[in-house]
């Protein structure tokens, strides 16, 4: 509301019918129109944002994409509200005010490949954007465009052709420059409150040139830097990126510029605010535990304000915390494996009743002519010494080598660690 308060002022006619009006009508087809297309991303972008910044969700730095770097300057405190609403209005009114004809195209390509395919032709089109480590687009005069493109296709290389009124950041916005110059120059400057990672450099801007309405005219014409600017987020140790927009295009983006690297990214979050797919509740709420689950700070009695939330208990552990694993006393007897106490005794009582002297004598470690006297404690010491070997070998692990039925020798598949 309060946006649109700003903008329906400098507009044809309220932002806010524009925007939500019925698919098909009339005014849906001016949202379309770049008068109409920049403030409204812009009024969705700084809505979004204070929604956010009113839950607790507060950035340490802002980057933006063409019109969004707008949006990006007014919350970090560079514009007031006002001066940034008439910022923009302009911007998409100057623009919308010049022959149509242009043409985008965007290509699977390196900046350094399709800079080479311009070359020379920098008067008829030029690089737009660069969004991605393999992900330019090239703007200007349709002709030479498509002829660029198609060239592209040829060679394999994928290419898709943007639906715009106009050609952004390419040659034919000069004519517009100008007059956006003066407008520029009658607005008021504030140093920014937070980072600001500019399109036209793609590193932190600094208060001279973000102060200065020479920078904002740049910013129209030249090359949006994103993947730069994402480069340089990553370089102040950025983890959580969130897109605050109306889908998660620039999420994308930014994947595949923090992918480029080797350095591992399991630690990095990127969420969109907003999918187009998805209800905006859902997208939103998808987009705070996201965020909450990495670290980020919320307010969630904002989040939950009027809504009738409350807490509840977790529902308890699973389990009792008992330990499952076996306590063998020395006291236990009876175990049915090999080498167990009845095992031993199996064996034993089997020399007695085959009456083997020798392996008796062997046994208890006497002579096979003692009496009856020494025979006893002998037998004795040998229970208890049986007991407590056994016991002691059921606590070790044991090595069993069995035959693998239906694998051929030598075709054994994965890792094998060989423990000799």
């Amino acid at each position: 509301d309060e946006v649109c308060a700003h903008l329906d002022v400098v507009l044809d006619r309220p932002l806010r019918e524009v925007m939500f009006a019925a698919e098909g009508s009339a005014d849906a087809e001016l949202l379309d129109q770049t008068a109409f297309t920049q403030p409204a991303l812009f009024a969705v972008e700084v809505a979004l944002f204070r929604l956010l910044e009113h839950w607790g969700v507060t950035p340490d730095v802002v980057v933006g994409h063409s019109i969004g770097e707008i949006a990006a300057a007014h919350v970090a405190g560079v514009f007031s509200l006002e001066d940034a609403c008439t910022l923009v209005a302009a911007r998409g009114r100057l623009m919308q005010a010049l022959p149509e004809g242009g043409a985008m195209v965007a290509v699977q390509a390196t900046e350094d490949e399709v800079a080479a395919s311009l070359a020379g032709r920098e008067h008829e089109m030029s690089v737009a954007a660069v969004n991605g480590p393999s992900a330019v687009v090239i703007s200007g005069h349709a002709p030479a465009v498509h002829e660029v493109a198609a060239d592209w296709e040829a060679s394999g290389r994928k290419t898709k052709r943007l639906r715009v009124s106009h050609a952004f950041h390419s040659c034919l916005m000069d004519t517009m420059l100008d007059a956006f110059g003066h407008v520029a120059r009658e607005l008021s400057f504030k140093p920014p409150a937070m980072t600001l990672v500019s399109n036209v450099t793609g590193g932190p801007v600094s208060e001279t040139e973000v102060c200065s309405p020479d920078y904002w005219v740049r910013h129209v014409r030249e090359a949006v830097r994103f993947a730069d600017g994402i480069r340089s987020l990553k370089a102040l140790g950025v983890t959580r990126y969130l897109e605050v927009g109306p889908d998660g295009v620039l999420t994308a983006m930014a994947q595949e510029c923090l992918a480029e690297g080797t350095e591992d990214t399991s630690a990095t979050v990127l969420v969109p605010a907003l999918r187009k797919d998805r209800s905006e509740a859902r997208a939103l709420t998808t987009a705070l535990a996201e965020l909450h689950v990495h670290g980020a700070p919320l307010e969630w009695k904002s989040v939950f304000a009027g809504r009738g939330a409350r807490r509840v208990e977790l529902p308890t552990y699973a389990f009792q915390r008992e330990r499952f694993w076996p306590e063998v006393s020395l006291s236990l007897a009876g175990r049915d494996t090999s080498g167990s106490v009845d095992s031993v005794d199996a064996r034993f009582w089997e020399a007695v009743e085959r009456e083997d002297l020798e392996s008796l004598a062997r046994a208890l470690d006497v002579d096979g002519e003692a009496p009856l006297s020494a025979v006893l404690p002998a037998l004795s010491a040998y229970h208890r010494s049986s007991r407590d070997q056994s016991t002691i070998d059921g606590w070790r692990y044991r090595v069993v080598w069995k035959p693998v039925s239906d694998v051929a020798a030598g075709s054994l598949s994965g890792t094998w660690l060989v423990v000799v």
